[in-house]
């Protein structure tokens, strides 16, 4: 039997539920609350490095039924503070699982709760945004205590807490890339050593050190947390401008937008799922994308940017582009993983301007 349990959020909001995965000695968590609407690829998600300090809330609601594997992985830990899911299936059904998801929280010591309404707690975050509260078996006083203690990610460096320790090099290709770990999901190493040698540092890496291994170009990763947060990196960022090609993803895009000139903001319950509408300027194509991120580029900062790609929904920045100085970034993750795949092209425009100088609009 599961423990009665709840959610209280720092705007008095109470959804009720039973305990999962595992309990902390204090009985809650606390975190952000954000929803996020992938019909699969939980896995993928809960390791997402960009979910530090966050609880993350699943719109779709059967969640663990094909268990999870090491290969879907997309971080050796999931950073996320815990998650919130309809229905936790107990039995998983694939021929890929080596566990059921409830074992793998249990592991890695990431609290749940399930059999909540997350339909009622999804609309609440789309009326009042992103609201940090806590949630687990403890008394409703203890809980409701704890919510007005937790705090949101609004200026605060959750990247030096996520980045990787140790540098490491993946890849064999002919051009050697610098790859900036804020939170870098496995995916985007794959996608980039697939095409580059590529060489992931820590992000608190200075531009001489990066110089020092001569790259033919710099990525920027994605990662979470207020970009605000991060001077910095943006002041390594600026350094790199017009001596080195780079591509930012996400925060990398904010990261980038931010060290030349621009400004950003946050979004009231941000963008994270699989499904977002992207058209990119340049082609006029339209890209289903995958997103994850709760702040944006502001819309009237930009000087030495052209905006290259817009959201469809709510007209956000998604990309932008300063040909001159040889770089650009997107807000949505092309590397998709879990998601469509339309953006992968990007990666290929990197590999252009890495070597011709410039890139061709398909």
């Amino acid at each position: 039997m599961r423990k009665p349990a709840a959610i209280v959020l720092r705007d008095g909001a109470v959804f009720r539920g039973f305990a999962a995965g595992y309990e902390s000695p204090e009985g809650y968590a606390t975190g952000e609350f954000v929803f996020n609407t992938a019909m699969s690829g939980y896995q993928e998600v809960i390791t997402d490095p960009s979910y530090s300090g966050q609880v993350i809330a699943f719109t779709y609601p059967h969640i663990g039924n094909y268990g999870v594997t090491a290969l879907d992985e997309e971080a050796l830990r999931p950073w996320c503070s815990g998650i919130v899911v309809r229905d936790l299936s107990e039995q998983a059904s694939n021929w890929r699982s080596e566990g059921s998801l409830e074992d793998y929280l249990v592991r890695h010591r990431i609290p749940a709760i399930v059999g909540v309404d997350t339909r009622r707690l999804t609309r609440h975050l789309r009326d009042h945004g992103a609201v940090p509260g806590a949630f687990g078996p403890a008394s409703l006083e203890e809980l409701t205590r704890a919510a007005h203690e937790a705090v949101g990610t609004d200026n605060t460096d959750h990247v030096s807490r996520v980045s990787t320790p140790t540098n490491y090099t993946r890849g064999d290709g002919d051009l050697h890339i610098v790859a900036f770990d804020y939170g870098i999901k496995q995916t985007m190493v794959r996608q980039l050593s697939d095409r580059f040698r590529v060489t992931v540092v820590n992000s608190s890496t200075t531009a001489d050190d990066v110089m020092a291994l001569r790259p033919d170009g710099v990525f920027l990763s994605n990662g979470p947390g207020d970009p605000a947060a991060l001077p910095d990196e943006v002041g390594v960022v600026a350094q790199l401008i017009g001596e080195i090609p780079i591509f930012g993803i996400c925060l990398g895009h904010q990261l980038l937008a931010t060290a030349l000139g621009g400004a950003t903001y946050k979004l009231p319950f941000g963008h994270h799922g699989s499904n977002h509408p992207v058209k990119d300027l340049a082609s006029g194509r339209v890209e289903i994308t995958a997103q994850n991120h709760n702040y944006a580029v502001a819309a009237d900062s930009l000087g030495r940017a052209e905006v290259s790609h817009v959201n469809l929904n709510d007209g956000v920045i998604e990309g932008i582009a300063a040909r001159a100085e040889r770089c650009f970034s997107v807000q949505y993750h092309p590397e998709a993983g879990p998601g469509p795949h339309d953006a992968r092209y990007l990666f290929d425009r990197f590999d252009a301007l890495l070597r011709r100088g410039q890139w061709e609009v398909a």
